[in-house]
């Protein structure tokens, strides 16, 4: 009589591979939706949290499978080790964030100048919903930034204002920044229009029979009382010359939100160009702001090059 010997099947394996690929769909259908679709940075992170804890209960499910192939050669070795490649690509992306997280600062906002930072023309708003950010930012925010990114300094170009701004401009194309909103720009326009032929024909000294004569007495208006001072108006606008410009950036993979605002300051025949970077959602940019301010630079610098100061 012919014994047939049967292998247990293992019910964990089976169920690890079908948990971590329900976390793998969500975590990857989550991210195109956020990246390209309208899904909000806080409802992002919390579905790729489930997917994260998701892919743990899979983890463990799948490792008991392979213990029980090792001990009754149970049937289940093939899904464990699917689940546990399934599991790694949400548990990978957010171990990466966790990694930044706990190695770069807690800063949301970064700017090239700690002591007058550029403001920006329209102040981003965005409903954080479970996600926590300070108001404002401290002097120990700045002092912090200092300390973590030393070298995240404004740049000076020996050039004319128009000339770094056409620069800047395509700079952020390049960078994939989109320039919402400016200011200043008019500081660039020619003082006085050309003169017309018909401004030239309405001119009294061609005319003289059209002139106004000077003994007419002009009424004078009676003086307005002085409006009061926005000191939050006129910390907006800067100095006088200022040109301010302010776009919005999201990163390649993940499509996190940036507010950017740029100013060109003109002094002394030179260009002072400086950033502000603030991530739209959360207390807490992973570094991510620091590293475009620094790749934006120093593609400025390129796209300048010969022109750049000490």
């Amino acid at each position: 009589m012919m014994i047939r010997y049967e292998r247990p099947v293992s019910h964990a394996a089976r169920l690890s591979l079908r948990l971590a690929q329900l976390a793998a769909v969500l975590f990857l259908m989550s991210l195109a939706a956020h990246r390209f679709g309208p899904l909000a940075t806080p409802h992002f992170v919390a579905l790729a949290l489930l997917s994260g804890l998701l892919s743990l209960v899979a983890v463990v499910l799948a490792m008991a499978g392979l213990v029980s192939l090792w001990r009754v050669a149970a049937v289940g070795g093939l899904a464990s080790m699917g689940a546990i490649v399934f599991a790694a690509i949400p548990l990978g992306a957010i171990g990466l964030a966790l990694s930044l997280y706990f190695t770069q600062p807690a800063l949301h906002d970064v700017t090239t100048d700690t002591l007058d930072p550029p403001a920006f023309i329209v102040a981003p708003q965005a409903d954080q919903l479970w996600l926590s950010r300070p108001q404002s930012v401290s002097p120990l925010d700045r002092e912090a930034q200092i300390a973590a990114y030393p070298a995240l300094t404004g740049r000076r170009y020996d050039g004319a204002l128009d000339r770094v701004l056409e620069g800047v401009k395509t700079v952020a194309t390049a960078e994939g920044l989109t320039l919402t909103a400016d200011r200043g720009l008019e500081a660039l326009e020619p003082d006085t229009p050309p003169l017309s032929d018909d401004d030239s024909a309405a001119d009294p000294a061609k005319n003289p029979a059209d002139a106004v004569p000077d003994d007419i007495p002009v009424p004078i208006a009676r003086p307005e009382p002085a409006a009061p001072i926005d000191l939050a108006a006129a910390a907006l606008a800067g100095r006088p010359g200022d040109i301010l410009l302010q776009g919005t950036w999201k990163t390649p993979i993940a499509g996190f939100r940036f507010d950017v605002a740029i100013r060109l300051r003109e002094e002394a025949e030179t260009t002072f160009v400086d950033l502000r970077i603030q991530s739209r959602y959360g207390s807490h940019d992973l570094g991510l702001g620091a590293d475009y301010a620094d790749r934006f630079l120093r593609a400025l610098d390129a796209e300048l090059l010969g022109i750049a100061g000490s």
